[in-house]
């Protein structure tokens, strides 16, 4: 070929960009048809290697759609890809009601649940660091005591000899030994803390226990087996008041290990009151307890730190090796910014991949701006934010592309000092060519946004459809409530309302605290704010004290079941029960659903699940009672015309009119559901479970609940997290009303439309963790925008624009 026709070839083909390859058309998540909780059908492409940010009013299905269709999808067809022995030990999912979903990858999800709270989890252990840790100092730690087992406070050193018989050619029996050092320390058995029981608040022994000398809640002396059990065990006189019990009794009392007595010739088992208390109320997540009984355990236990320890969770052995003058404990106890100095400071080529590493990892809490906590912090005192911030780590390093990253609200407890920097890992995992999903509310994380999709228009019932899918830009202009309240900016006060009073608080010292004075003036509305980990929980939680008029409302999560509601939660079934007792002449009890009212057929769930082993299980409506849960007999009594299904199926609006006069008025009921109503939740159905429930919902479900209490001082932890921006002008209304009618509320916060609206303002820091831990600012909103002297005066005076 002649080098014209070759030129002429090269133009030809130049002109015509190439056929690009079939397997670069799936750029786009697709889904149609989603119907997830409140979805309305919904169908929404998304692109992927972008990042998209959902927005919406809380409960307008914006996590419905993304974790409960998209990463809820993903997550099931991996488990799938699995044999059906390894998916029997997976938890099983059931395929999200959805027509179609295209084009998924691996989903990541980052969320915000908070980290187990058992006593042995941590910080370190929950992200591999104190597994890198322990490596370190069983190769470098003098002297050398074991393997980084015994670096553990979660492996208890054991010892065994016997015989062993090997089955190999000639049968041969030999004795060994076997030894394997732990590093928990054996008094506290890893926690940290022992718990001492006040036997005065057990039995009162004055008493016998025919008398009655049981002061536990629930141990009635006649009624109770578990009494039964002690007074006719024989190993103790029941007629005979416990301070006169002999050396021996009081022993079998209090400390017996279990053994069988016969009662009534029922075979029985008896145990010490102590280890029966241990087993029947320590065992069990304080959280979960029901008030009562949490208030009896707060009253008999008292948790100190570990003499034997020093709360350190190790053996003495653990302690005593060191590298440099440090022992594990110490490397846990420093903040993390100061142990990844340490860690760079040690130069040993033998470790020197796994020092790289390490130091890698603690690199990230520094960037994630977590470099103010310690290893050894227990993981179940994390924040939500925080929880899901140490959630990112593991994933800042990856070398994975091409997954999809789930994030739900990743800047909750943020300052917006530290949006930014949230921002900038976001972005960053977006560039290694990650689609990035985030549910967000926070109109600086939008502004980053590749693609919105805004869901609305309302919450509940009202919301379930897609209102807006686009850009930024087009989400300003396109008319949506997020669109028009997206520039929203909340005006300094004009006038601010005078003190009544004062709390004082003196040489506040808890955690990163340095000895701090402060007066929190009464009968005002107060924002206490700062970078994240400046000490204001620690202020705020740990320095003013519980009780005596004081209202805490945090953002621990709600326990309940499916069984429960938001009309079971906030106490309004009982008078809704009595009223139709009343009205019909009936039992209370017929008109609950866990009680004598409930479906036989489905014990009162409205759905009979089928377990299929490794599949993901059937959920089917009741054919007997069709999901409205009642026996029929019950649905046959009604109340202002309606049966308690219909009322369960009201929403609080709806409910609060039913209820608020004619035939059907109950003050009792009405009241309560006036202060749902008053926290923004007038969509909510009274029977919809609560673990449907988004963040924001359950929150305010909360602070309905609390507002009933008799407290004078209201304190709120970040009561923001989880609200749309048209929410937060009304919370704000809702907190004036508070202090109108005479409550002083003091608020935990980092939103700037509440710091603008605040009376008075408490600033920490300057920086977090041993950076902190000071007042840098007291004084009103417009003196701190004025000064400029610290970061949060710097963003408000931005934010409000001056």
């Amino acid at each position: 070929m002649d080098t014209a026709s070759t030129a002429s070839t090269d133009t030809r083909t130049g002109t015509q960009p190439p056929e690009p390859h079939v397997a670069d058309s799936h750029d786009l998540i697709r889904v149609h048809g989603a119907r997830v909780n409140n979805l309305k059908d919904v169908s929404v492409e998304i692109p992927k290697r972008r990042l998209t940010v959902f927005t919406g009013v809380s409960g307008s299905g914006k996590s419905s759609l993304v974790f409960g269709t998209i990463a809820a999808e993903s997550q099931r067809m991996i488990n799938e890809t699995y044999s059906a022995f390894v998916q029997g030990f997976m938890p099983t999912l059931g395929r999200p009601e959805v027509d179609v979903l295209e084009g998924l990858t691996t989903a990541i999800i980052v969320d915000q649940q908070r980290m187990g709270a058992d006593p042995r989890s941590t910080v370190g252990t929950a992200t591999d660091a104190n597994a890198m840790l322990r490596i370190v100092f069983s190769r470098l730690g003098q002297p050398h005591i074991g393997s980084p087992q015994a670096f553990s406070f979660n492996v208890a050193t054991v010892r065994a000899s016997g015989a062993i018989t090997v089955e190999r050619g000639d049968r041969k029996t030999e004795k060994a030994t076997f030894t394997r050092v732990g590093g928990m320390c054996t008094r506290c058995e890893g926690r940290g803390a022992v718990t001492d029981i006040d036997l005065t608040q057990l039995y009162d022994d004055s008493k016998s226990l025919a008398e009655g000398a049981f002061t536990i809640p629930g141990w009635k002396s006649d009624s109770f087996w578990t009494v039964r059990v002690y007074a006719e065990s024989g190993f103790v006189d029941p007629n005979k008041p416990i301070r006169e019990y002999t050396q021996k009794e009081l022993r079998d009392f209090l400390h017996k290990e279990p053994v069988k007595v016969k009662v009534d010739g029922v075979n029985l088992t008896y145990e010490g009151l102590i280890p029966k208390i241990q087993k029947s109320f320590l065992s069990k997540d304080r959280e979960a307890m029901q008030p009562h009984i949490r208030a009896f355990v707060d009253r008999a236990v008292t948790f100190t730190t570990c003499p034997e320890c020093d709360g350190t969770r190790l053996s003495e052995a653990a302690r005593s090796s060191r590298i440099g003058g440090i022992n594990i404990a110490d490397a846990c106890a420093m903040q993390i910014s100061d142990l990844a100095g340490w860690v760079r400071d040690l130069d040993e080529p033998s470790v020197a991949p796994l020092l790289a590493t390490l130091a890698r990892t603690l690199d990230s809490f520094v960037e994630i701006g977590l470099g103010y906590l310690s290893l050894d912090r227990p993981a179940g005192t994390l924040s939500g934010g925080e929880a899901q911030r140490v959630k990112m780590i593991r994933h800042l390093g990856s070398s994975l592309t091409d997954v999809t990253y789930v994030f739900d609200e990743p800047t909750v407890g943020l300052h917006p000092h530290d949006i930014q920097r949230m921002n900038n890992l976001l972005l960053r995992l977006r560039d290694k060519g990650n689609t990035v999903l985030v549910v967000e509310h926070k109109p600086e994380t939008i502004a980053i946004a590749d693609h919105v999709v805004d869901l609305g228009p309302g919450a509940g019932t009202a919301g379930g459809a897609v209102c807006f899918e686009g850009t930024v830009e087009g989400l300003r202009t396109g008319g949506t409530i997020t669109g028009r309240h997206f520039d929203d900016r909340a005006a300094l006060k004009k006038t601010v309302r005078t003190p009544t009073g004062a709390l004082e608080i003196r040489g506040a010292t808890a955690h990163n605290l340095r000895d701090v004075d402060v007066d929190i003036p009464l009968g005002v509305l107060v924002v206490v704010t700062g970078v994240a980990g400046s000490g204001k929980s620690s202020l705020v939680h740990g320095s003013i004290p519980a009780g005596g008029g004081v209202v805490s409302i945090d953002q621990g999560a709600i326990r309940g079941s499916r069984r429960s509601n938001p009309a079971t939660y906030t106490g309004l079934l009982d008078p809704i029960r009595k009223a139709f007792a009343k009205a019909n002449g009936v039992k209370p009890a017929l008109f609950s659903a866990n009680s004598e009212g409930a479906c036989p057929g489905c014990n009162g769930a409205g759905v009979v699940y089928t377990d299929l082993a490794m599949m993901a299980g059937v959920t089917t409506t009741c054919e007997e009672c069709e999901g409205k849960r009642f026996q029929a007999s019950v649905l046959d009594h009604h109340l202002g015309g309606r049966d308690i299904s219909e009322v369960l199926a009201m929403s609080v609006t709806e409910a609060g009119e039913f209820f608020g006069a004619g035939e059907a008025r109950t003050p009792a009921a009405h009241a309560i559901l006036t202060r749902l109503a008053d926290v923004g939740l007038g969509y909510l159905s009274l029977g919809q479970p609560l673990t449907t429930l988004s963040g924001g919902e359950r929150q305010r479900l909360k602070l309905a609940t609390h507002m009933s209490e008799k407290g004078g001082v209201y304190v709120l932890d970040e009561p923001t997290a989880g609200l749309h921006l048209a929410d937060v002008e009304q919370l704000l209304g809702l907190l004036d009303r508070l202090v109108d009618s005479g409550k002083s509320v003091i608020v935990v916060e980092h939103h700037q439309a509440v710091m603008a609206h605040a009376d008075w303002i408490i600033d920490l820091g300057p920086g977090a963790g041993h950076d902190g831990g000071r007042i840098v600012f007291e004084g009103t909103p417009a003196d701190l925008v004025a000064a400029r002297s610290t970061l949060t005066g710097e963003h408000l005076a931005a934010y409000v624009g001056t």
